[in-house]
């Protein structure tokens, strides 16, 4: 299959998902009549409770995908994916930090805290991911896979010896963040998010040629006229960026960033700059069928297990079984 024809379907599956997520739910509804009846409790339904939970999980998606193709060039590991930074850890951390000292319903100029504490923790565990990479040894690569192992363990760690200081109910509060969830966001944090992947991603499309050169290894990249450094040093930023900001408002999501780029990767190869384009739609589209899920499938006892549960149950069997086909 072409890689034109390939992109399309990535496309109509986003539209087709966002229809779907938009339509179905705890509550049954008619499309018809919220798009035909302003006035009506399905338009309210449709279109101020699902329909921004359904672009929230979208473009998430999308972020997540479009960092783990670039991460999995960059670093030339295929087990590479977003959370590698160690942004994860650190916006973790910052959330927790921000639970801690009870600023979940505090605000700066109408922004939450905590999504703010979050952000501000993954751009810092990136720049440490940065520093320590850039100090050590070896195959840069490989420094900055490890950095962010180390950061995202420490970080880890010091999130359970926190839970252990808190409340039983903050600490609930806590875990249903750190286990990554989908809610209604508000009108400003949904923009924010949107304009933040925006810059990051137009940053990682604009490398996706030299991420490829960068396959070559680092020595023939620079023969070939390639800044190498700047080049990484953008890709992390701009990941960091993406991520963070995903990160700051949905919790901790995983495997998205893992998976879908395996999956385009089999039916596309490895050029970055169509890999990239088909992410942005596919994984989109499957955290929000996701979501759907997570959505639908304990209602009946009135209930919603966080969606990055759902994400790791999927995608968990499913990227062995990537693995298996592989080495088979």
């Amino acid at each position: 299959m072409s890689a034109g024809k390939v992109l399309a379907l990535c496309a109509v599956a986003l539209v087709v998902a966002i229809v779907l997520g938009a339509s179905f739910g705890t509550d049954p509804v008619s499309v018809v009549t919220a798009v035909l009846d302003p006035s009506s409790r399905d338009h309210d339904i449709v279109f101020e409770v699902r329909l921004p939970r359904v672009l929230l999980a979208a473009l998430a998606g999308a972020g997540l995908s479009v960092v783990g193709v670039a991460l999995q060039a960059l670093l030339r590991n295929p087990l590479a994916e977003p959370f590698v930074l160690g942004v994860s850890g650190g916006s973790a951390f910052g959330a927790t930090i921000a639970i801690l000292f009870g600023l979940s319903g505090a605000t700066i100029l109408g922004a939450s805290l905590v999504p703010i504490a979050a952000l501000a923790g993954g751009v810092g565990a990136t720049i440490l991911v940065h520093a320590f990479a850039a100090a050590a040894p070896g195959s840069r690569g490989t420094s900055v896979l490890l950095s962010g192992i180390v950061v995202n363990a420490i970080a880890s760690a010091a999130i359970t010896f926190i839970k252990t200081l808190i409340v039983p109910a903050k600490a609930q509060e806590l875990l249903f963040w750190l286990m990554g969830f989908l809610d209604v966001p508000s009108r400003a944090s949904l923009v924010a998010l949107a304009v933040y992947g925006a810059i990051g991603t137009a940053i990682l499309l604009y490398d996706a040629a030299r991420l490829n050169v960068l396959s070559l290894g680092d020595e023939a990249a620079e023969h070939l006229g390639i800044r190498v450094r700047a080049v990484e040093i953008r890709t992390l930023l701009a990941s960091s960026l993406v991520v963070g900001a995903i990160v700051s408002v949905t919790g901790l999501i995983g495997f998205v960033g893992l998976i879908v780029p395996h999956v385009l990767r089999r039916v596309l190869g490895a050029d970055t700059r169509v890999l990239m384009p088909a992410s942005l739609g596919l994984g989109g589209a499957a955290l929000v069928m996701c979501d759907l899920v997570s959505r639908g499938s304990f209602r009946w006892v009135h209930i919603e297990p966080p969606v990055g549960a759902v994400t790791a149950l999927v995608g968990g069997p499913l990227f062995l079984l990537l693995l298996r086909r592989r080495f088979a």
